[in-house]
């Protein structure tokens, strides 16, 4: 793609970083059959290939409108079109950059900017989340069904081994996490005890800058970033041999630490190394497979439909793997259709973009359902507590499921 960027944005480090981007996309449309809302709505500017077209104009100077910020919020920043895409084009980081952008030239509406600092101010907090959880539960049954169903059930964390061997990992704590199903670090640390390694969490870690960074906040979530890599070095520098991150959706932001601070001298090193050793606890668990199969013991074959999130496969690109550990473990995998479809969760977006999230949910539900499961598995936060508002068949962290074979 032939590109001409203004002056004010050329010679910078997110114009250069933008321009190569740009000038990969050759046009070809392939993106648009995997894109959700290309594939919802029919409208070419809701399609990655739009979208460029869209932030391309507002780089070479033209002038910016409401219309440019709906389309880009519209992007659920699945990255299936990175999947799809033959030229390697990083729409993901593209994206970012445009959004920042526009975010500086358009004002939001009151109500939208005010929604916006809310979840900004409460789901990267650990404390302050987990009191509206304790809130919503106990009050649930006053609420409105459309809401009451978004409040998931406390799940109890059960025992998490002590630190007691010499290989050692750091897990991501996270922000809602702990307090939605603080169950899945707790099998998470179980199941790689089993393999002689000890999970343990940093202190000082936290949120890992991704809500932040969606909503545009990105200076506080640069300060999320930093404070991570604080808390994790210490534990880097006496041998941990991973960061381990149950989240899929964290594992791509912390995937991106390294690009994130790439220009700031005080953390670039380290940031980088970070993100060399950060691993989604599946490619931890694959990597022990044969002690694994060992650990489990027989019993009947549990049918389970496996969602694999879009931060999983588009994101950290890592792809059948889970699948490959529940069938050794001795799970019945349903088939599912489309699964490279996203669910409507994408962090915030089933709160800011209900409507086209519910419709997403809706078929996702019915892919995963269509095979009669017993349960339903996934790899990330976000995605469980938004497929099981929209189903009875329970939703657990497939880690989850590992610990319960392993420990028969």
């Amino acid at each position: 793609m032939q590109t001409n960027l203004a002056d004010w944005i050329k010679d910078t480090p997110r114009g250069r970083e933008a321009d190569a981007v740009l000038r990969k996309c050759v046009h070809c449309g392939f993106c648009l059959a995997t894109c959700p809302t290309y594939l919802l709505l029919g409208d070419e500017l809701d399609s990655p290939r739009g979208r460029i077209y869209l932030m391309k104009q507002m780089l070479e100077g033209a002038p910016v409108t409401e219309r440019t910020q709906l389309h880009l919020d519209r992007c659920l920043t699945c990255r299936a079109c990175e999947t799809t895409c033959p030229s390697g084009v990083e729409y993901g980081k593209l994206v970012d950059i445009g959004r920042d952008l526009v975010e500086q030239r358009v004002a939001r509406p009151m109500g939208s900017r005010l929604r916006r600092w809310f979840l900004a101010r409460t789901l990267p907090y650990r404390g302050l989340f987990g009191a509206a959880l304790a809130l919503g539960r106990t009050f649930r049954a006053l609420l409105p069904s459309s809401l009451a169903r978004n409040i998931p059930d406390s799940r109890p964390a059960g025992d998490w081994p002590a630190a007691r061997h010499a290989r050692r990992m750091v897990v991501l704590a996270g922000c809602v996490q702990p307090a939605m199903a603080p169950s899945i670090n707790a099998a998470a640390a179980r199941v790689l005890d089993c393999l002689g390694i000890s999970l343990v969490e940093a202190r000082g870690a936290g949120c890992c800058g991704g809500v932040t960074h969606h909503l545009n906040y990105q200076a506080d979530a640069l300060a999320f970033v930093k404070a991570n890599v604080d808390a994790w070095w210490p534990h880097v520098e006496k041998g941990a041999e991973a960061i381990v991150i149950t989240a899929s959706g964290c594992g791509t932001m912390v995937a991106d630490y390294g690009h994130l601070l790439a220009h700031d001298p005080a953390y670039r090193d380290k940031a980088r190394r970070i993100s060399e050793l950060a691993k989604d606890i599946s490619e931890v668990v694959a990597a022990e497979g044969a002690a694994i199969r060992e650990r489990v013991r027989g019993g009947p074959a549990e049918k389970v439909a496996f969602h694999s999130p879009c931060s999983l496969q588009h994101g950290l690109k890592v792809r059948g793997v889970v699948e490959s550990i529940l069938r050794d473990a001795g799970f019945a995998l349903t088939p599912v259709a489309d699964p490279h479809l996203c669910c409507g969760s994408a962090g915030t977006y089933s709160i800011l973009q209900p409507e086209l999230s519910q419709r997403l949910l809706a078929d996702k539900v019915r892919s995963l359902e269509a095979g009669a499961p017993q349960r339903v598995a996934t790899a990330n936060i976000g995605c469980l507590a938004h497929i099981q508002s929209g189903t009875r068949v329970p939703v657990r962290h497939w880690i989850e499921l590992l610990d319960e074979a392993v420990s028969r």
